[in-house]
Parts: C-alpha cells; sequence; structure tokens
C-alpha cells in the first residue's frame, strides 16, 4: 500500500478496512441478498472511503474538503443502517461477524466525525498546496 496523501489519514485506513471487510461478507450473503442488500452496502462502504480520498484531493478549497467529508459521513451511516437491515431480516447468518462490523463502523462514523469537526475548525490550505496553484498558473495560463 502507498504511504502519501490520503493513505496516511487513520480515518482514510479505517475506512478503506471496512469496505474490504464488508465485500467480503457480501459474497457470503444469501443468494438473493447479494443484489440487493449486499450491493446496496457494497457501493455505501466504499463510497466512504472514495469521498475522503476526492476531498483530500481537493483540501486546498476548505468548502469542498468539508462537502466531501460530510458525504462521506453520510455514506458511513448509510452503511451501518444496511449493516443492521441485513442482521434484522437474518441474512447475516453469524452474530459475531454482525458485532464485529458494528463496532469498526461505529468507530469509523465516531473518528469520521471528529476528524470533520477538526477539519471544519482548524483546515488551512498548506503552503505546498498554494505554491503548486501558483506554479501551475505561471505555467499554464497564457496571456
Amino acid at each position: 500500500m502507498e504511504t502519501g496523501g490520503h493513505q496516511q489519514l487513520r480515518v482514510y485506513q479505517l475506512a478503506h478496512l471496512l469496505s474490504v471487510k464488508i465485500h467480503a461478507m457480501t459474497l457470503t450473503l444469501p443468494k438473493f441478498e447479494m443484489y440487493e442488500e449486499g450491493s446496496q452496502i457494497r457501493r455505501s462502504s466504499k463510497r466512504v472511503a472514495a469521498s475522503i480520498v476526492e476531498g483530500h484531493a481537493l483540501r486546498k478549497y476548505k468548502a469542498e474538503y468539508v462537502n466531501y467529508l460530510f458525504c462521506a459521513y453520510g455514506s458511513a451511516e448509510e452503511t451501518l443502517e444496511h449493516l443492521y437491515l441485513l442482521f434484522e431480516t437474518h441474512s447475516l447468518m453469524e452474530d459475531s461477524v454482525y458485532l464485529s462490523l458494528r463496532a469498526e463502523s461505529l468507530l469509523l462514523n465516531q473518528q469520521l466525525f471528529r476528524y470533520l469537526q477538526g477539519v471544519q475548525q482548524y483546515h488551512e490550505v498548506p503552503d505546498s498546496l498554494r505554491e503548486e496553484s501558483a506554479e501551475y498558473i505561471v505555467e499554464n495560463v497564457t496571456e
């Protein structure tokens, strides 16, 4: 795994790992759920990590960054709901799988929310991003 940029964020690491675990879990669901709730939970869990990545790429713009983190948080909450529905409908055969994924989901949601609050309060555009933008403008904008 690469160790630059968004990959260094603990919240991204948790989101990515959880989406891999959820994907694997959905492959054990009854066939009819693989294309129903299984598909929904796979997409929402993968959207969490993807939104963190996209927001991080646009972190120069605080409002964009915050927007993508809110999208990630919404998808994380959606994932938790799909997990609960699978449990309540007895499509998840093992209680231990549900309890483990639920605990990881709750931890991710909590850390993602705290991260979002931190970005809202303390985010400033790093000088390196300002410099990259200035260099891009100088190199690519013609008069």
